[in-house]
């Protein structure tokens, strides 16, 4: 059997050869844009408004939506990615809300080789941090292989470059991202972590004097003298907690560290810089549940949100991760995490080579000068923390009935299979069809991100309705499902070429902006909201590929669902979130939904290839 190094490693082709050769995004067709907004549209109106709305996009693609598409080509033809800075900007840096309602946040799926042990905090963030630097180490010197779709296209890696040695700096009404990473190649690039213990900053240094990553024995005696020297030194000074304030309030804050003393300038530098934050955390972890919801919104002493990507154990050997989602999308978390678990197994959790220690450079902690007025924003940071972190809840369910073999057998793609599963969950619970946001990939094109494929459909809905009615058939059923999944796959199929509605729609409205316009009637008109415009989707959920890995974002809107879900050949492994001042939503009940959602339509698809449970 292969190493994870012979899979992800190549000596012929470098990490980003490709990256320069992709194709520039291009201004999607206005009539397949209005199309697929209709079609969008339909299932979330009744007759009277859909009408109204058809008659607003037949004067919006006679009128302003054909001038507003001229001037969007024009822009288009000044640069290879005319959504980028759009899209960072409008969905990331100019939202004032604080980090942690943003960020990603995940239980680490290491528990069939890690499970719950007293004292083994230490040496195991040293061997994940090891391999961390390891993965780091290969994007580095360009190493990793280039990733290719279905089709053997290139795929855009720039985010591999965004991950580590990233920092976002809250700004007074946008914040900004500064990288430090270099490809070897292009130069020296910062090698330190930050690394935090009951409070306390520290600057870890992970390479020797000849540039080697210090082995997990070194890194384990560099962190254990982190820990014992935080639990010696008390109280720490509470700077972590400015990065969980509103935005514009953290700016404010940083200034005045900044204009206080230049010393806290390049302690800022120094966190900013470093690859990635560490946390040591005070506690215990117990199950998935409790780690998603510590990977969300877990003790914010250690915690430096505005970092690209951080990792967190507690006490007792179970692991946490968290990420900023400004620079890369979840995916990247997978791909780092899949690596370590991966060396995790190879050698059964535990490092095989030398023990030996050499004499290296104590750690440095960081203090910060603060007077009155700051140490008083700290108090009050902590105090917001308090009330924020009991803002939303996570529920990780993970089902066992069947995963990705059973779709196989029966010829159903199993993201779509989750994404039905969770249209009929919901509709079972509420009634009414949800305005449903999925990720569909772009990465063939330069800086390509994401597109949003819009899940609920007709098909789905009419399948929905069936099946909560007793009176039809089985068979009809089944149909009404097949249709709704020949819908899907298409439609996503759409998505993923840069051919739905959503990025095209976004970018006629700001350049519109831009040109000092007035705002278009089809962006006022109730159906434009009511099918997800203007970031008003219930379901938000995307498909994290096929590995035990589940983060999540907080959901949307303040009655909406995060619905994030990994698939397995035997299981499939679904991380929800909702907020918690909404009463009418739970991510506990929409768990239990989508697991009898899942029960139900078992009981449907058996009908097309029945399959017995000895074959599953």
């Amino acid at each position: 059997m292969p190493s994870i190094e012979e899979i992800l490693l190549s000596e012929t082709e470098k990490t980003f050869q490709y990256d320069n050769d992709l194709l520039t995004l291009p201004v999607p067709d206005l009539s397949n844009t209005l199309r697929k907004y209709l079609e969008s549209v339909r299932p979330l109106v009744t007759d009277a408004e859909y009408k109204k709305t058809e008659l607003i996009v037949q004067q919006f693609a006679a009128g302003d939506g054909k001038g507003l598409h001229e001037k969007l080509q024009e822009k288009a033809h000044t640069t290879r990615n005319w959504l980028e800075q759009w899209w960072e900007d409008e969905a990331y840096l100019k939202i004032r809300l604080p980090r942690p309602k943003i960020n990603m946040g995940s239980p680490c799926p290491y528990d069939d080789i890690w499970q719950s042990l007293p004292g083994s905090q230490i040496p195991r963030q040293a061997l994940v941090l090891y391999y961390l630097l390891k993965f780091w180490d290969y994007v580095r010197r360009e190493k990793y292989k280039p990733l290719k779709d279905g089709k053997g296209r290139p795929q855009c890696m720039y985010q591999f470059r965004r991950v580590f040695n990233t920092c976002n700096i809250p700004g007074v009404s946008r914040d900004s991202l500064i990288h430090y990473f270099k490809t070897e190649s292009e130069g020296a690039c910062p090698s330190h972590v930050l690394v935090a213990s009951k409070g306390h900053i520290f600057i870890l240094d992970t390479h020797d004097e000849a540039g080697q990553i210090l082995t997990p024995p070194e890194l384990q005696s560099q962190l254990q003298k982190i820990k014992d020297r935080s639990l010696a030194l008390g109280q720490a000074q509470g700077v972590n907690y400015f990065t969980s304030e509103e935005r514009t309030r953290w700016a404010e804050i940083r200034s005045r560290l900044i204009a206080l003393h230049p010393h806290n300038y390049e302690n800022l530098e120094k966190i900013q810089s470093s690859v990635i934050g560490v946390w040591l955390e005070d506690g215990n972890g117990t199950d998935a549940t409790d780690l998603a919801n510590k990977g969300l919104l877990g003790c914010g002493d250690n915690r430096w949100w505005d970092k690209g990507l951080s990792s967190g154990m507690y006490e007792n050997g179970l692991c946490i991760s968290n990420a900023d989602h400004t620079p890369a999308e979840g995916v990247m978390m997978v791909y780092v995490t899949q690596y370590i678990l991966a060396k995790l197994r190879e050698n059964n959790g535990k490092w095989q080579g030398s023990e030996n220690i050499r004499s290296l450079p104590e750690p440095e902690l960081l203090e910060f000068v603060l007077d009155d007025h700051l140490r008083n924003a700290v108090e009050q940071a902590k105090n917001n923390y308090a009330i924020l972190s009991q803002c939303a809840t996570a529920e990780v369910l993970k089902y066992t009935r069947y995963g990705k073999n059973y779709c196989k057998q029966i010829k159903i793609h199993p993201d779509v299979y989750c994404q039905l599963a969770m249209q009929l969950a919901y509709y079972t619970l509420y009634g009414r069809m949800a305005p449903t946001y999925q990720t569909a990939p772009i990465k063939q094109f330069y800086h390509g991100r994401t597109e949003t494929m819009r899940t609920c459909t007709s098909e789905a809905k009419a399948w929905c309705i069936a099946m909560q009615d007793p009176s039809v058939q089985n068979a009809e059923k089944l149909k009404l499902l097949l249709a709704a999944v020949k819908k899907h796959s298409s439609d996503f199929a759409e998505a993923c070429e840069f051919r739905a509605c959503d990025r095209h729609l976004l970018g006629l409205l700001l350049i519109a902006r831009e040109e000092g316009l007035p705002t278009p009637e089809l962006y006022q008109d109730p159906s434009f909201y009511k099918s997800g415009g203007g970031g008003n989707f219930i379901l938000s959920t995307s498909c994290l590929g096929y590995s035990p890995l589940v983060g999540a974002v907080l959901p949307m809107c303040t009655n909406g669902i995060g619905a994030f879900y990994s698939i397995n050949e035997e299981w499939l492994i679904f991380n929800l979130t909702t907020w918690n001042e909404d009463q009418d939503t739970s991510s506990e009940r929409f768990a239990e939904a989508v697991s009898n959602a899942l029960d139900t339509l078992r009981s449907i698809t058996d009908q097309q290839f029945p399959v017995t449970s000895a074959r599953l």
